[in-house]
């Protein structure tokens, strides 16, 4: 390849989200992959089957940023989860380094707090992006594409439900990481307890999703959507899996903790994603994202929007991945002119995030819900 390659190092590049990340970028003309992560083996398999190079990277090694300047990293993409009890020592050693950092995170206080580098990012010229993922990234390419047809936006409710695909330990550990846990939601138009994995709730997706039940989810959203669309009163936000007996089994379990007979459910990921897996061949392959809206169209009347998007056979795991992919996209292009460090939201457009998913068993449609 030319040495005028933009060159993305994926850390955490052989994982599941990372592997999906990584055969993306490499249909991307331009574009020079790296795929890494402490195992060098698993780093080299993977890059041999997609053309890429392998590179044993440690996120807590202290010549991180020098390592990247030596591979000539221009962004790195972080899949190195789980973001709940992570520092910024990552996105610090990009920033040391020169290159631009975007992350999977879904953590709330991991993303909505990552604007603290902002000096030293804009001081460097580089990006600094965290969130990078269904939410925030693509929850608020919907609400932004979708604001211009209301005069007044009262209620935001949106959620996610996946598939019986059991994701890898880390991700299960930062889900179950709030399970019964208390955190702050933005509801009729004041902050507000409420418990994780809790409040069941039922949306009827078209066929051929139909009727997914989901819980309480703690993500940045509901911090950072009361700010960026002020008059709202309400921010929700739930998730769940299409598999009922896994669904209302982690609700049960969310009662344990929030009861203090489990002190967390985190040490059982382990253990119940093994469970999990035994219950896959049970599931449908399929999943979907609602994001549904309240308020008041141009005329003044009540009206309710609802954006959904599907996938089938197993799919669902490449939405999540796509903001991270359209962002090296349009920095290895140079069509993105930000700089600094953001949540990720305002930097791609709902067209920029779709345009990923094409040739996916994925789609995507907009429907006008009965006014409430």
């Amino acid at each position: 390849m030319a040495e005028t390659d933009f060159r993305v190092v994926v850390l955490g590049g052989y994982g599941n989200f990372g592997t999906v990340i990584v055969r993306r970028l490499r249909t991307i003309p331009g574009i020079r992959v790296w795929v890494a992560g402490r195992d060098l083996a698993k780093a080299e398999a993977l890059a041999a089957e997609t053309g890429s190079q392998a590179v044993r990277l440690d996120m807590n090694q202290a010549d991180l940023a020098e390592r990247l300047r030596e591979l000539g990293a221009q962004l790195l993409i972080s899949t190195a989860g789980p973001f709940q009890n992570q520092d910024y020592r990552v996105a610090r050693a990009c920033i040391a380094a020169g290159a631009h950092y975007v992350d999977l995170a879904d953590a709330r206080e991991f993303v909505c707090g990552i604007g603290a580098l902002d000096q030293a990012a804009q001081a460097a010229g580089v990006l600094v992006c965290g969130g990078a993922s269904s939410v925030p990234a693509l929850s608020a390419a919907v609400i932004d594409h979708l604001l211009p047809r209301f005069s007044r936006l009262d209620d935001i409710w949106h959620g996610i439900s996946s598939s019986e695909k059991t994701p890898g330990v880390s991700t299960l550990a930062a889900v179950l990481n709030y399970c019964g846990k208390p955190f702050r939601q933005w509801r009729a138009g004041a902050w507000q307890t409420v418990y994780g994995w809790q409040d069941p709730s039922a949306h009827d997706f078209p066929a051929p999703l139909g009727r997914r039940w989901v819980i309480n989810c703690d993500i940045p959203d509901l911090q950072l959507f009361p700010a960026r669309y002020p008059g709202v009163q309400s921010v929700r936000f739930s998730a769940g899996v299409g598999l009922r007996v896994t669904q209302f089994g982690t609700w049960l379990l969310s009662w344990l903790v929030r009861a203090g007979l489990l002190r967390s459910a985190v040490p059982l990921a382990a253990w119940l994603r093994r469970g999990a897996v035994l219950l896959e061949p049970f599931g449908d392959g399929r999943s979907g994202m609602f994001v549904r809206l309240r308020g008041l169209d141009p005329g003044g009347r009540a009206q309710t929007l609802c954006w959904e998007i599907q996938a089938l056979h197993n799919d669902g795991p490449h939405i999540p991945c796509m903001a991270a992919v359209a962002l090296a996209r349009k920095l290895a292009a140079g069509s993105l002119a930000a700089r600094g460090a953001q949540p990720c939201v305002g930097l791609l457009s709902l067209d920029d995030y779709l345009a990923e998913l094409d040739g996916l068993a994925i789609s995507s449609a907009v429907r006008a819900l009965p006014a409430s």
